[in-house]
């Protein structure tokens, strides 16, 4: 038997929907993240993104960036651990660890290598993890990589997570992890329960907020923020790739803990350091977070426009609170097509089908930035209203 043979095209999921004219993915786009993207030359409004503060083409952060560029180069040829620390690495930190209101902090070459290389550092074997069955993959994946043993809990369900670790031994180390905003579906996870189950059972806590970065809370410093429960996450984790307008990720902590990670996380001391221009660009898109919150402001009045508005016409948005807001429409082939349909339409989203949701629960994930227009979202919305009602989704 080869080892290749479930390679061949005819027989995978991308080669069937390639097959149907309907394949969704790797689309390529030829112009910047902005509320309107060009594809094959035509204008698309972009409702897949997530750049929730449309700082992505910000003059000041692509001036930052290319300051970074010129004074750095491309990148720094090496990992942190040896020859690649620059002092604006040493100063992003510091901003971030300012910003989150921890004691320090330690960047990441991506956001997926954040989790997978604290969970696999801090996990040993006589550990336990506990998840939200819909944690992100590289939560899921930084947990297999560790010795420790992982428990998955019903979403969002506290009776659950309660039983498991009422359930678990009491001379095990125990971390709770669970995103702050689910990806997919747009939910927020109840962190504040989550404290005081933490707390009851002597447990750890480490809440991803790459989506929820500079997005909730007053400040902008994500759902521990919003919950009032800062003291009480032990880690908080960020990306770069969303809100702070680059690629990279973080994790925020003590100093004692985040030098423990420092030394021991392989996805950290075995990767090359983050690229100059995107450290530039992070640094300046924290500073904007701090001196325009009316960003922030705007971005949630568009989110409560478009929900209210999606439920008018009668979709179905789960329990979405947060600038995700999903389309529940059944079939993994009804995702394909009204994704196919809406780009004729004008409008860029994207389909979630199974197995990133259950199966007969596909959707299709709109996201919103702070730069989108009124006059944009309603191009939308008519597009919207248009397929829905050809696929009889809505009436």
């Amino acid at each position: 038997m080869d080892i290749f043979d479930k390679c061949h095209g005819s027989l995978t999921r991308a080669g069937k929907a390639r097959a149907s004219g309907l394949y969704p993915y790797y689309r390529v786009i030829t112009t910047p993240q902005d509320p309107v993207v060009l594809h094959q030359g035509h204008e698309l409004i972009m409702l897949g993104s997530n750049n929730y503060l449309g700082l992505t083409n910000h003059p000041a952060v692509k001036e930052a960036a290319a300051t970074g560029l010129a004074m750095y180069g491309t990148g720094c040829a090496g990992s942190r651990l040896l020859n690649g620390t620059l002092d604006i690495h040493v100063e992003l930190e510091d901003r971030l660890a300012t910003f989150m209101k921890r004691e320090a902090a330690l960047t990441f070459s991506t956001g997926f290598q954040v989790n997978i290389g604290v969970l696999s550092c801090l996990l040993g074997r006589h550990d336990i993890a506990f998840l939200d069955n819909l944690d992100h993959a590289c939560i899921i994946d930084g947990c297999r990589l560790g010795f420790g043993r992982s428990y998955k809990f019903r979403h969002n369900d506290m009776a659950d997570l309660e039983k498991k670790l009422a359930n678990a031994p009491e001379d095990k180390g125990k971390l709770i992890v669970v995103d702050g905003v689910f990806s997919m579906e747009g939910d927020v996870a109840p962190l504040d329960e989550i404290v005081r189950l933490k707390n009851r059972f002597g447990a750890r806590f480490m809440v991803d907020d790459a989506h929820g970065l500079g997005v909730f809370g007053e400040n902008g410093r994500g759902t521990p923020e919003y919950f009032g429960v800062e003291g009480d996450v032990d880690l908080v984790m960020g990306t770069f790739s969303k809100s702070l307008a680059a690629i990279g990720g973080f994790v925020a902590g003590t100093e004692e803990v985040i030098d423990f990670i420092k030394h021991e996380a392989r996805a950290e001391i075995f990767s090359a350091a983050p690229p100059p221009a995107s450290v530039a660009a992070a640094l300046k898109a924290i500073e904007i977070i701090e001196r325009e919150p009316e960003r922030r402001k705007h971005l949630w009045e568009t989110t409560a426009y478009m929900k209210q508005e999606f439920e008018n016409l009668g979709y179905d948005t789960g329990d979405s609170a947060s600038p995700v807001i999903p389309l529940v429409v059944g079939e993994d082939v009804t995702a394909f097509l009204m994704t196919k349909r809406l780009q004729d339409e004008g409008v860029f989203v994207n389909p979630v089908v199974s197995p990133a949701v259950p199966p007969g629960r596909a959707m299709i994930r709109t996201s919103y930035m702070a730069t989108h227009t009124r006059d944009q979202l309603d191009k939308a919305l008519a597009a919207f209203a248009k397929v829905g009602r050809e696929l009889e989704l809505i009436s």
